[in-house]
């Protein structure tokens, strides 16, 4: 049997103590946000907190970065805690901690996943446009233009399959996605990591990583593509790039 690795505290990246590995994360984070021009001199930025892996290593990535560029950016932190599915109150604590270790103003927010208008009405689709509209929302309410959200290289190619296999269109996600004619612009920095890479992080630091309850999260379509997309990747390890450079992206204007 396989000893369980013992995690490092997440604290050690936070005082410099990177190991190479961890080091060409946030490098190839840093290389999409200058690709397209995502985050620039003076920016806020809100980031979208789930408390998933994905979520927790962006800020991790964001707030080492700008410790080692010559660019300042402001960083704030809102993670959306549906009422219907909670979290466990302990991890607000720890939720908490890990964002002001990172320097990072945190909020949790409580609402209701299922709103009136949904009419009793719910799916993925509706979720996801219930939690864009409160980041929306919160945006307006602090004055703050670009969102952050923690997708990554494995989520574009599943949304670029689901699109072609049960839409008939050939589009995805954006690297940066603007809203009301620009005056939001919703940006994705790990778009170009593999989610392989955020397990391993996971793996090795003890990151307060809490998932809320999904009642779709192993049911819908892009769970059962997940397996199908490995499989890609085992005949050539290179799939997932190619889908990513069929599309064609635009930087932030």
């Amino acid at each position: 049997m396989h000893e369980t690795l013992e995690k490092l505290p997440y604290t050690k990246l936070v005082d410099g103590d990177i190991p190479p590995w961890v080091r060409r994360f946030i490098k190839h984070t840093g290389k999409a946000i200058n690709t397209y021009s995502m985050i620039r001199e003076g920016d806020r930025v809100l980031l979208s907190v789930s408390g998933g892996k994905d979520s927790l290593a962006l800020a991790l990535a964001l707030s080492l970065r700008r410790k080692w560029m010559p660019i300042k950016y402001e960083l704030e932190a809102l993670m959306i805690n549906w009422i219907e599915h909670p979290i466990p109150e302990e991890y607000r604590t720890k939720l908490k901690r890990y964002f002001a270790d990172l320097d990072i103003e945190f909020t949790i927010a409580d609402e209701h996943q299922y709103p009136p208008s949904f009419k009793g009405e719910f799916n993925c689709y509706l979720c996801s446009r219930n939690r864009r509209r409160i980041l929306f929302e919160e945006c307006k309410r602090r004055d703050i233009s670009i969102i952050a959200m923690g997708h990554h290289l494995d989520d574009l190619v599943e949304t670029s399959m689901m699109n072609l296999f049960f839409r008939g269109k050939f589009n995805t996600m954006q690297p940066v996605q603007p809203f009301f004619g620009g005056k939001i612009q919703m940006v994705r920095p790990m778009i170009e990591i593999h989610e392989d890479r955020l397990k391993q992080l996971e793996a090795h630091y003890d990151l307060p990583v809490v998932k809320p309850v999904c009642p779709f999260d192993q049911t819908n379509i892009r769970a059962q593509l997940k397996p199908l997309i490995r499989q890609l990747s085992h005949i050539d390890k290179f799939a997932r790039e190619h889908v990513y450079h069929a599309h064609t992206f635009e930087a932030r204007v």
